[in-house]
């Protein structure tokens, strides 16, 4: 019911911004993601465990006669209407938040895909700003639903995804991996996607939960070290691989076993370096084995990884910080709770937590107490379910 009174309420603010009626609209939506274990290991040619959560950006659109794009974010409402045309496809700094989808449309056409004619436009996102659950990635494929379906474009998703994530690196600027793109293009209600992110090769995974549910805990610390941290780290590993190529032959640290990587660790001069390494390789090592313990039902086996995934990313990779660490370890003395980990790139952001239903609101007021005490911040919680892909919607009249 909620949902149908957003896509309702979408509608009429559509009509009233843009001055139109609510004929020949159409509302695509694209979910946020949240990864359940495998943190940095995408970048290091490993694997991701993430899967599509049920808050994400709505985009409702109707074509134009002319070559204008009107674009309105119901997030930033500040910032009015942005316009620009189809002939200047430029990043501008003044355009803020609507240079994500500008960047598809560029993208799209730098690729050869006819689009010919303007839109209005405006987005609406339920996901937390800032949080680290993909917002970035979540305007970019609604973005991609909505050229296919506006220009009739003959694409798979998984070109989309690839398009979004070069759209991210050469458009906006932004290093990232692809696992947010895919994990958000190719969701499955019910379902988490074992993703190589080397090779794209993937498989669906159903997520039981077994009375339980997804809880996501926000920090609500800016993560004003994360880009420079993460670069850091991105070197850190290709230094350490660099290395390791000397006598292996492996094109990534996630070609690693833990076996290997003890037997020939040596080869890595650098003690930071090494432990960058360490974790990359028993990370990936630690998602293989986690979905294997999920197919089994083991889900008590599936949070014990959740929090040796938590510990690696503290002690060897170090990018957790006081607020997540302290929300994790709270979690972790609760009752009711099967896993709980920091995810996303680190320092501030989130932590994905397994809680049993009938302790969720206990599990929230004691671990927001609790961190509030730690660190005078509070933080919000969210109870999410698991949902499918980038889709275009059914747009009910008004």
């Amino acid at each position: 019911m909620g949902e149908i009174k957003v896509e309702l309420d979408l509608l009429k603010q559509f009509t009233r911004i843009f001055n139109t009626s609510n004929e020949q609209n159409r509302m695509f939506f694209a979910p946020g993601r949240v990864n359940l274990i495998g943190e940095h290991t995408d970048y290091n040619g490993g694997h991701v465990f993430p899967c599509a959560l049920n808050i994400g950006t709505y985009a409702i659109v109707r074509k134009r006669d002319d070559k204008m794009i009107r674009m309105y974010s119901m997030n930033f409402e500040n910032l009015g209407v942005i316009e620009f045309s189809l002939e200047n496809l430029e990043y501008e700094d003044s355009h803020d938040w609507s240079n994500y989808p500008k960047g598809i449309i560029y993208t799209f056409k730098k690729h050869g895909y006819s689009i010919e004619k303007g839109f209005d436009v405006l987005f609406y996102g339920n996901i937390p700003n800032g949080a680290g659950l993909s917002s970035s990635a979540s305007i970019e494929l609604v973005t991609s639903v909505l050229l296919k379906g506006l220009f009739n474009l003959k694409i798979d998703m998984v070109n989309m995804v690839k398009m979004s994530q070069q759209a991210e690196n050469e458009f906006i600027g932004v290093n990232c991996g692809i696992m947010d793109q895919f994990a958000i293009g190719m969701g499955k209600d019910d379902h988490a996607i074992l993703l190589n992110c080397q090779t794209l090769d993937y498989t669906y995974s159903p997520l039981e939960l077994q009375g339980a549910s997804l809880i996501i805990a926000n920090t609500n610390k800016r993560r004003g070290l994360a880009d420079s941290k993460y670069n850091e780290r991105r070197a850190e590993c290709e230094r350490a691989l660099n290395q390791l190529q000397v006598e292996l032959s492996i094109e990534s640290l996630g070609d690693l076993t833990p076996e290997q990587f003890e037997h020939h660790k040596y080869l890595i001069q650098d003690e930071v370096d090494r432990k960058r390494a360490k974790h990359a390789v028993y990370e990936n090592s630690r998602t293989k084995e986690a979905v294997i313990k999920l197919q089994q039902g083991d889900i008590v086996g599936f949070g014990e990884l959740m929090k040796e995934s938590h510990e690696s990313l503290r002690n060897d990779y170090e990018v957790t910080g006081k607020e997540l660490d302290t929300l994790v370890k709270a979690a972790w003395s609760q009752e009711g709770v099967i896993g709980s980990r920091m995810t996303g790139a680190g320092f501030g952001g989130c932590t994905v937590n397994i809680v049993r239903k009938n302790k969720i609101d206990m599990f929230i007021e004691q671990v927001g107490r609790n961190y509030t005490e730690e660190t005078g911040l509070i933080a919000d919680f969210y109870v999410v379910q698991v949902g499918g892909g980038a889709k275009e919607l059914v747009c009910e009249t008004v």
